[in-house]
């Protein structure tokens, strides 16, 4: 199971993984806010979690990029005996590096934009992607993107999740962290996971903070991991 983060869904989020849904039954599902679904008033990692809970089923691997990764976690914590493998990609839970490299600047300056920043959904997402080391496109942005947009600006801060080591530590199931080596503050919470968690590291420079669009690199690391947990390795 695939879970996106913000602002685009999930078809544009998993477009270079298409390879691996014809070799795995995968479910792939938009979360509230984004296209084709209406605009939502607020958006809380908490209640993404529970709300992804429907489409958990046994031995499920689970795979979560950007806010998606946040929920994930907090997903997989809450019914750990429902999984096989975790995968997070870049999750924004800078609470917990908080004083490591990085991570304390890039916290302020998204509060900043979140408090202070434009209030133009296409020019806050500018700032947005300029913030997190993603491509901005050029031009004017699509509808979708707008929508995105929106639903972005709503977001509870995932600075402020608490991450449940004790249940993810307790969990059967083991754990792989990706970061893309663009950002030491996104570098440093992976880092912090992969220590708590005794989990599994990797890190897939070239394509900032979407490293799942790496293609090939990326869905080798992810196949090489699920398969070696079915084997039991």
């Amino acid at each position: 199971m695939f879970v996106h983060g913000s602002v685009v869904n999930a078809d544009l989020t998993w477009g270079a993984q298409k390879p691996l849904w014809e070799r795995f039954a995968t479910v792939i599902p938009n979360r509230r806010g984004f296209p084709p679904g209406p605009d939502v008033e607020r958006v809380d990692f908490e209640d993404e979690a529970v709300w992804l809970e429907q489409f958990v089923e046994p031995g499920t691997h689970l795979i979560g990029h950007s806010y998606g990764g946040v929920i994930a976690l907090l997903t997989a914590a809450r019914h750990p005996d429902q999984f096989r493998s975790l995968t997070v990609i870049e999750p924004p839970a800078f609470g917990i590096a908080r004083g490591r490299a990085g991570v304390d600047d890039f916290v302020e300056r998204m509060n900043a934009h979140w408090t202070a920043g434009p209030h133009d959904p296409a020019e806050f997402l500018r700032g947005f992607l300029a913030l997190v080391g993603s491509s901005i496109p050029s031009g004017t942005f699509s509808p979708e993107l707008l929508q995105g947009a929106r639903t972005l600006m709503v977001e509870r801060s995932p600075a402020e999740a608490v991450i449940p080591f004790g249940a993810l530590t307790r969990a059967p199931f083991p754990t792989l962290v990706v970061s893309g080596g663009h950002s030491a503050a996104f570098d440093s919470v992976g880092d912090v996971l992969a220590e708590r968690l005794g989990a599994k590291r990797a890190v897939l420079p070239g394509a900032g903070h979407s490293v799942q669009r790496l293609g090939e690199p990326f869905n080798e690391l992810l196949e090489s991991f699920v398969a070696r947990t079915e084997a039991g390795a």
